[in-house]
Formats: structure tokens, C-alpha cells, sequence
């Protein structure tokens, strides 16, 4: 029998009905005797992994959110069993850094030995407790465990505290690989047919990632590839989404390494910057016809700025750097708001929320594709789930084409202010109306996502700080 095929033969006498909602966690164990037998592990493996966000501070901690069995681990076998985990990570935090209590997804194979082809994925041995002797690993790395998830959703049901469902049938037999391009998130490809993406510090509430593409499905946009299956956990009052599965769009190329192979080259971008326009305008069109579009009246202008002057505060405080702009800085927001003192207002709706070169994809034809709605992971779940004005999503684009520009050497700013021109009269032609009509709202949000990058490059790649720096200076100096 195939390694394939024994997989679904072990889901065949592990699933359970589809109205059953019963919790399953190893046999004849408590799940707090098993979080405390994995501890030791997690406390050494966690912390290193690039889907981290805690990096810098101490775990002092974890508390169990829900245990589920999706593979029986059989006391009698040595073969592998999969165990899903929502973790709780407990942190004290630092001087500058506040307390953290995030929830992480965890996929843990279980195996009695562990064959040498997983050997990189090993976690480590369990010396006591309920798995005591067995073997821990990364089990997304394992094609046995990557099949049996794939089968879950082939067969939507519940299984304890996780739910799988699915928008269209999925052929079986395809053989999955690991991604290892994202680092807040991990993904499987099925095949050359799809990509299912693994949410790990995951949130209460309908991940965007999961919400945004389902409703520019119902919308009919093809920009954005509709979520063909997707799981989450019911532990409280509100779903955590878990994963989402998409059609791969094979051949597509990276937005962000065609921009850089075309500096490379001394090549223009200006049609690929032009036609991504496009494509954002007709995902925001989209979007607004499937979403509610709420006004950004007077109090929510001043909650806007307010927010964008808090962000500035706090960054300034963690890189001196940013002290001496602050000031000037601070016009761009100040502007807005006393626009929003005389009454003027804007429309809001729900965007991308972290557009930029690296969230877009170029197919063999041409057509660009917008990827990737879970927003900036390192803002809180609600603020990512409202609605925004649509400059958001073109302030981050904008802000990409410069960090290409200011990534290749020699600097090539006429390259980037070409690329940001073009993307805006692309936008202008399927929105009717230009991004660059409303300066004021552009540069407050130009500022804000600035200010974000001073702050994640200061905390990640010091090498590239001076590239957001780049655009403070600039951005400080333009007058309000």
C-alpha cells in the first residue's frame, strides 16, 4: 500500500461524524499532563521559528487552548501521529515591550523513530509524560501528515474544536511541498494546483485572508484567487481562522523580483506599475460593492490621525533616529485633521491593508493577481477587519516601488518616481478618479506606513533602515 494510500485508510478510521464535537486529545491522558511534557521542547523550538512575533523577549509560559487529535496517536505503533495545538505563548515583556499572551497553531507529528528524510524537521524527544520516548517534529514537513490534512478537506466535518469546510470539490493524490518564502505564516502546495496557507499566531474573528478573497469571489473579481477550502477552531464566542486553501497560481512571478530584475537590467516598469494599478483599483471597486463603505466622517478623521500620531510617539521613542522628524512628520497628519475640522470627508471601505511589490503576482499572460488580505499581522485582528481608506492600499504600493529603487545600487530614484506616476494613472483609469486628487490623505498615509517600516527595520534588518529613513527625510520636508 502507498504511503498515500495508508494515510487515507488512518483518516477512514479517524473521522469522526460530521456533527460530532467532541474534544480529541491523546488517549487516556489530560491535556494539561501533555502541554507540560511538551514544554521543554517548546520552549527551545518556538522562539526560533521565523513565524515567532515575539523574538527579543523571554517565554516565560504557555497555557493550552484546545488539543485535537487528526492522526490517532497509537500507543501499539510507531508510525506518526499528527497533533494540532493552540497554544497560548505567555511572555513578561521588557522595558519596551509590553506583556504578550499570543495564540500559535502548532502541527506537531508524533513518531516512534523518526526516519532520516524528517530529520531536519525534529523537534526533539519527549522524556516523560504521555508521548514519553516518542519523537516531536514539524509535522507540516512530514508528506504523510501534509496528505491526511488535505483529506480533512476533501471531507469537511468537525473533528473536536476544528472545523474544515470547502467551496469545491478537491481531486485527490496530490503530492504537497513545503514553501519556505513566508515567515509569519508557513504553506503547502498541493501539486501545481494549490496552496494552502497555515496561519500561525492566529486571532479571534474571520481572518481577512479568509474573509476578503470570499467575498471578491461572490463579486466575480478575478484579481484575487477565491479560497477553495479553509478550517478553523471553535474554542470561544468568535471562529479562529486556521487556514485557507487557494487555487497555485503556477508560473505566476513574485511583483517584487520582477521589479528587481528589471533595475537589474536597466529595464523600465513602468507598464507592470501602470497595469498593477489597475488591478488594485478594480480589487477595491470590488470590494466596495461587496463590503460596506461607511463614511470617514469627522470623528472617525480625528480617531485616523490620532492613531497615526500614537504610531509616531511610540516609534520615535524606540529609534532616536526618528526624534529630529517628528516635527515635520507631524504635519502631514495635522493637515488631515484640520480638513476634518471644516467638515470635509472621505469614504471608507475595506482594502488590502499591506499592499505592496511582494503581495502580487504576474501570470504568463500578464495579469496581475493581488495575494496575501491577512493585513499587517502586527496589528491587532479588528483594526486590520475595518474599513480604510482605499490610499492605504496605494501608499504601501507607492512605498514598495521606492524600496526597490533604494535596493538596487546605484539608487535609481527617477526609476521609482516613473513607477509610482504610472501606478497612479493605472488606478485613475479603472477607478475614475486619480489617488494623487486627495495629497493631503496620500501623504498621512505615505507617512504612517513610513514610520511602520523605520520601526519593523530597526527591530528586524538594521542593514535597511536607511531606506525607509530615505523617505522620513523626504516626507518631513514636503510642505502641508
Amino acid at each position: 500500500m502507498s504511503e498515500a494510500a495508508s494515510t487515507r485508510v488512518a483518516l477512514a478510521k479517524s473521522t469522526t461524524s460530521r456533527k460530532t464535537t467532541r474534544r480529541h486529545t491523546p488517549s487516556g491522558t489530560g491535556t494539561t499532563a501533555l502541554l507540560a511534557s511538551l514544554a521543554p521542547l517548546l520552549h527551545e523550538w518556538v522562539p526560533r521559528q521565523r513565524w515567532f512575533a515575539g523574538k527579543g523577549q523571554a517565554v516565560s509560559g504557555f497555557s493550552l487552548v484546545a488539543a485535537t487529535e487528526i492522526l490517532p496517536l497509537d500507543a501499539t505503533s510507531t508510525g506518526p501521529g499528527l497533533l494540532h495545538l493552540l497554544v497560548r505563548v505567555h511572555q513578561p515583556g521588557s522595558r519596551h515591550a509590553q506583556p504578550q499572551e499570543d495564540c500559535y497553531q502548532l502541527l506537531l507529528g508524533v513518531h516512534g523513530t523518526l526516519p532520516p528524510r524528517l530529520a531536519d524537521a525534529r523537534i526533539g524527544q519527549v522524556t516523560d509524560g504521555p508521548l514519553a520516548g516518542r519523537t516531536l517534529y514539524e509535522g507540516l514537513h512530514d508528506p504523510r501528515v501534509a496528505d491526511l490534512l488535505l483529506e480533512r478537506f476533501r471531507h469537511p466535518g468537525t473533528l473536536g474544536p476544528l472545523r474544515f469546510d470547502r467551496a469545491e470539490p478537491i481531486p485527490p493524490g496530490l503530492t504537497p511541498r513545503v514553501l519556505d518564502t513566508e515567515q509569519s505564516n508557513s504553506s503547502l502546495v498541493y501539486g501545481d494546483a494549490f496552496i494552502l496557507k497555515i496561519f500561525r499566531r492566529v486571532f479571534p474573528g474571520t481572518n481577512p485572508d479568509l474573509e476578503l478573497p470570499l467575498a471578491l469571489g461572490r463579486e466575480g473579481c478575478g484579481r484575487v484567487p477565491a479560497p477553495v477550502a479553509w478550517f478553523e477552531a471553535t474554542t470561544g464566542p468568535e471562529p479562529l481562522t486556521l487556514g485557507v486553501l487557494q487555487p497555485f497560481l503556477h508560473g505566476a512571478q513574485d511583483g517584487w523580483q520582477l521589479a528587481l530584475a528589471a533595475l537589474a537590467a536597466g529595464q523600465d516598469f513602468v507598464p507592470e506599475a501602470h497595469a498593477l494599478g489597475r488591478a488594485t483599483a478594480e480589487v477595491h471597486t470590488a470590494l466596495a460593492a461587496a463590503l460596506p463603505t461607511p463614511p470617514l466622517a469627522h470623528d472617525r478623521t480625528r480617531h485616523l490621525v490620532a492613531g497615526m500620531v500614537e504610531r509616531l510617539e511610540s516609534a520615535a521613542q524606540a529609534v532616536p533616529a526618528l526624534v529630529p522628524y517628528v516635527p515635520g512628520l507631524r504635519t502631514a497628519f495635522d493637515a488631515v485633521a484640520a480638513l476634518g475640522e471644516t467638515g470635509r470627508g472621505w469614504m471608507a471601505q475595506r482594502v488590502h491593508g499591506d499592499l505592496h511589490l511582494g503581495q502580487t503576482l504576474r501570470g504568463d499572460d500578464g495579469f496581475w493577481s493581488l495575494i496575501d488580505f491577512e493585513g499587517e499581522p502586527a496589528r491587532p485582528l479588528p483594526e486590520r477587519r475595518s474599513p480604510q481608506p482605499t490610499v492605504r492600499d496605494v501608499a504601501g504600493m507607492l512605498r514598495s516601488f521606492d524600496y526597490a529603487a533604494r535596493s538596487h545600487h546605484p539608487w535609481n530614484p527617477e526609476w521609482a518616481a516613473r513607477c509610482r506616476a504610472a501606478y497612479c494613472e493605472g488606478y485613475a483609469s479603472a477607478a475614475g478618479a486619480d489617488p494623487r486628487g486627495e495629497p493631503e490623505l496620500l501623504r498621512a498615509h505615505e507617512t504612517d506606513k513610513a514610520v511602520y517600516e523605520v520601526l519593523y527595520e530597526a527591530r528586524h534588518r538594521p542593514d535597511w533602515l536607511p531606506v525607509p529613513m530615505a523617505a522620513i527625510q523626504r516626507l518631513a520636508a514636503e510642505p502641508a
